[in-house]
């Protein structure tokens, strides 16, 4: 069968290469054409568009952008038009995919969505969207399928989170090895994960550096995103007792003492190894005062919303600042929060279910297309 997929981030860029995989394992004639990133690409899939092009965040900056992502619209409409697949699936990156699913299902192209838009956090009022345009929705948050099946009766399945198989599947680099690599001495790691995109990269890591003046005996790492050339990240290099790492996220997080994270996937990915983070968020003015008026959640961070409680610090906004992330710091590098912090991490690892959420998607897109 003829497969079209659509990421548009770099978290969709991993999970749809292993949905991939799956999908060739289970098809042994499968076609894949896709919107991704290297991974997907590797994985055998035809990349069409990378997501680099398509990386706009915020408000204000999607306004900026809109002529070239209008383009990027009508291009996949044609695209998808002349490849003729028998299924369609969108990876989260709801702003596009939901308009390119109205068109796909109006043109009776079966649709499937993996990974759902977060319309839990926002804008809910797109359920009817989705109820009128997704053939088949598969959650991989476990409050999801409530969401969906018991609050607006639309039928989902839960498949589990992809990142349970994207770590427990990853190559392991020995600590020595890893250090010796990236130049890193035995100082104890805290990691910064400032995000994938240029602007929220701008606004969050300046502020995460500003508390390294204040830790000698640690080292702080910056995970590099692949979305972002590494001559990008020079200016925040100039302290010796700040490293920089591309490409080796899940080494960095193995290995780390800490972490400060900024909020979405990778708030997920840190408490699934267990590192106790402190989650940072910081957008443009008018970018913010729209998303606190259009967000209804108590939380902003994944660890805290599937555990309905606050398990690690939030700073948002004004909030993140120096003072507030050295304390916040210095809870989670020893004593009793810190440990806390790992009992909950451990059973949020149970609530996401087992292994196994590409092989399952990809099973269900098989037996329904």
């Amino acid at each position: 069968m003829k497969y079209y997929i659509i990421a548009g981030e770099a978290s969709g860029d991993l999970h749809g290469s292993n949905l991939i995989k799956a999908l060739l394992t289970k098809d042994k004639d499968a076609d894949i054409r896709c919107w991704g990133g290297d991974l997907m690409q590797n994985a055998g899939g035809t990349l069409v568009k990378h997501y680099k092009e398509m990386a706009f965040m915020g408000f204000i900056e999607v306004i900026l952008n809109i002529t070239a992502i209008f383009k990027n619209i009508k291009f996949c409409k044609n695209d998808i038009e002349k490849f003729s697949p028998d299924a369609i699936i969108f990876i989260d990156y709801s702003g596009f995919n939901l308009k390119i699913a109205e068109w796909a299902k109006k043109n009776n192209f079966k649709t499937n969505y993996y990974i759902s838009p977060q319309i839990w956090a926002s804008r809910e009022g797109r359920i009817e969207k989705i109820k009128r345009d997704i053939d088949a929705m598969h959650v991989i948050l476990p409050f999801e399928k409530e969401f969906y099946e018991v609050k607006h009766n639309f039928p989902v399945h839960f498949v589990g989170h992809p990142l349970i198989d994207a770590i427990s599947t990853r190559k392991i680099t020995s600590e020595n090895t890893f250090r010796d690599e990236n130049n890193l001495g035995e100082k104890p790691i805290i990691a910064l994960l400032p995000g994938s995109r240029k602007q929220e990269v701008q606004k969050m890591l300046n502020i995460m550096l500003s508390i390294v003046p204040y830790y000698p005996n640690y080292q702080f790492v910056i995970a590099g995103a692949p979305s972002l050339e590494n001559d990008f990240y020079a200016t925040f290099l100039q302290n010796p007792n700040i490293a920089f790492v591309k490409n080796k996220t899940y080494d960095l997080l193995t290995y780390a003492t800490a972490a400060m994270v900024t909020s979405g996937t990778a708030t997920l990915e840190t408490a699934l190894f267990k590192v106790p983070q402190v989650v940072c968020y910081k957008a443009n003015w008018i970018s913010y005062q729209i998303a606190k008026r259009i967000i209804t959640l108590e939380y902003i961070s994944l660890v805290n919303l599937i555990l309905k409680k606050e398990v690690v610090k939030e700073l948002i906004q004004d909030d993140l600042n120096t003072k507030n992330l050295k304390s916040e710091l210095e809870k989670i590098l020893n004593g009793s929060y810190r440990d806390q912090l790992i009992q909950d991490y451990q059973l949020l690892e149970k609530k996401l279910g087992g292994q196994g959420a590409s092989e399952k998607v990809a099973e269900l897109i098989l037996k329904n297309t």
